[in-house]
């Protein structure tokens, strides 16, 4: 003789089935959002770049000006690379963004020293 199945079976069977079909992704879907998210990443890096040197004022040296314009410059490059390192797949663009990161920040750190420098005179 055959058993049969409790009724309250049913809807726990049914809602496992909903939670791990929805787990399931296909690799297309997660590369979607995962595009989309560097996306806004890289936005954000450009945007905070912007605000930090559009909040500049012209200091009357070319050399102060320069290194003040080029800092938030730098900073997002390196932004924009950590993007590539959290998200990126290519073994060359996740070379060169950690390149970028190094440079970028000696780079900075020169910038930041040459300035301290300067106004110390």
């Amino acid at each position: 003789m055959r058993r049969a199945w409790p009724l309250w079976i049913l809807p726990i069977l049914v809602l496992s089935l909903a939670v791990a079909a929805s787990q399931q992704r296909s690799p297309r879907h997660d590369r979607a959002q995962i595009s989309a998210n560097s996306w806004d990443e890289l936005l954000e890096s450009m945007n905070r770049m912007h605000r930090a040197v559009t909040s500049l004022e012209p200091s009357g040296s070319a050399d102060d000006d320069f290194a003040k314009l080029m800092l938030p410059h730098h900073q997002a490059a390196i932004d924009m690379a950590k993007v590539e390192l959290l998200h990126g797949e290519d073994p060359q663009m996740r070379r060169l963004a950690q390149e970028i990161i190094a440079d970028q920040q000696s780079e900075i750190e020169l910038m930041q020293l040459w300035l301290k420098r300067s106004h110390a005179h």
